[in-house]
């Protein structure tokens, strides 16, 4: 496993563990990839659509220059700030940040004085260039295609998602939340997938609908956004060996299962959990494996993510009535995590007669209302086709 990039860089070049490229975390570089991924796919969809006539660019008024240029200088003074107060301190203190990049990152400590003085650069620096441009004159509109929107909407759906995602994963876990809920609040660890897809679905909704992109047809291009950057995301949890794998497995191969043995069962050696027994002559800062090994179910989730990504691009263009494939996502991806969690490791609740985990009842609402939405929209359009 690769906590971080030198564990990567030990196993093909022979570099130390744990130097100074350890600051760069493996699940967060596959993390951004993931958003990379998904941001990439959005705006491809977003052209297309809007060259096929579906989507319109929008007319927009231009903003006063002179409330612009207060908002501006605030904004960057903030922006500098925030950099300044962490980079100072990680300077003096990189000891500290490299043994918990994301703990410093989300942390209150960080150098006042440093961060007074970039947040006074970038205040000068955004003052200078607006005085540049004060005297030019300004269109009063403008128009956006709905393609310029992609980072606005990658952002929305990334923030609200991992905000989603971490609320959900409390409520899976209340009882180490009630221990100390600053810490459970405030903690990079402990992400729930479907809390994520939720709140960023209500949130990104809300902003299409304001910024004149019709939601069904966002639906069907978030469906193939979210299911590629699922399947690189959960990458990171295969790679990093955060914990998020599955049961115990220590039954022998069946013959039928053709596929190396790490894919029936892995121990997640210098997984980043640090769980596990300690590895025999490893004196790295993560030296614990599992014995016996379990299921790889970040991997076997990512192969599913792709594949369910590839049938969904193929058919994106034969189907012809809006919202489908959104519903079609929602039944494939219910049916697999469904699946998937029969053999990973989480909390189970007993509801109506059944022992699940939080996400098996998630997934089965999620295939209820994909079976729901298919025959909705199929009875709406053949009813429209007659008229």
């Amino acid at each position: 496993m690769y906590p971080d990039l030198s564990y990567l860089f030990h196993d093909l070049f022979g570099t130390p563990y744990d130097n100074w490229i350890s600051i760069f975390k493996t699940f967060g570089l596959l993390l951004a990839l993931a958003f990379l991924a998904s941001a990439y796919v959005l705006r491809l969809e977003l052209i297309r659509k809007e060259k096929e006539g579906i989507l319109k660019p929008m007319v927009v008024k231009t903003e006063n220059k002179s409330e612009n240029l207060v908002f501006s200088l605030i904004l960057n003074f903030v922006i500098g700030f925030i950099i300044g107060f962490k980079l100072f301190f990680i300077i003096s203190d990189f000891a500290i940040f490299k043994a918990n990049p994301a703990g410093t990152l989300f942390s209150g400590e960080g150098s006042l004085l440093g961060g007074i003085i970039v947040g006074l650069i970038y205040l000068g620096y955004t003052y200078r260039e607006k005085q540049k441009t004060k005297d030019k004159p300004e269109p009063k509109e403008k128009i956006i295609h709905p393609y310029e929107r992609t980072g606005d909407i990658t952002i929305i759906a990334a923030i609200s998602g991992i905000v989603g995602a971490r609320l959900f994963s409390i409520l899976e876990n209340l009882d180490s939340f009630f221990d100390n809920p600053l810490e459970q609040l405030l903690s990079g660890s402990g992400l729930t997938i479907y809390g994520g897809l939720i709140l960023a679905f209500i949130v990104v909704y809300y902003y299409v609908k304001k910024k004149g992109i019709p939601p069904i047809q966002m639906m069907d291009m978030a469906a193939l956004a979210i299911i590629i950057g699922y399947a690189v995301g959960r990458l990171g949890c295969q790679f990093s060996g955060d914990g998020d794998w599955g049961i115990v497995n220590d039954m022998a191969k069946p013959s039928w299962f053709i596929l190396p043995d790490w894919l029936w069962s892995y121990n997640y050696p210098h997984n980043v959990a640090q769980q596990g027994v300690l590895i025999e002559g490893c004196n790295a800062e993560y030296c614990r494996q599992l014995v016996p090994g379990v299921f790889p179910t970040p991997l076997y989730e990512s192969i599913a993510s792709f594949l369910i990504f590839f049938f969904l691009w193929s058919i994106r263009k034969k189907i012809k009535i809006a919202g489908m494939l959104f519903f079609i996502y929602l039944v494939l991806q219910g049916i697999e995590r469904f699946l998937v969690e029969i053999i990973r490791v989480n909390p189970r609740y007993d509801y109506f007669g059944y022992n699940w985990s939080q996400a098996q009842y998630i997934s089965i609402g999620f295939i209820i209302v994909g079976i729901a939405g298919i025959i909705f929209l199929y009875q709406k359009n053949k009813k429209l086709a007659k008229t």
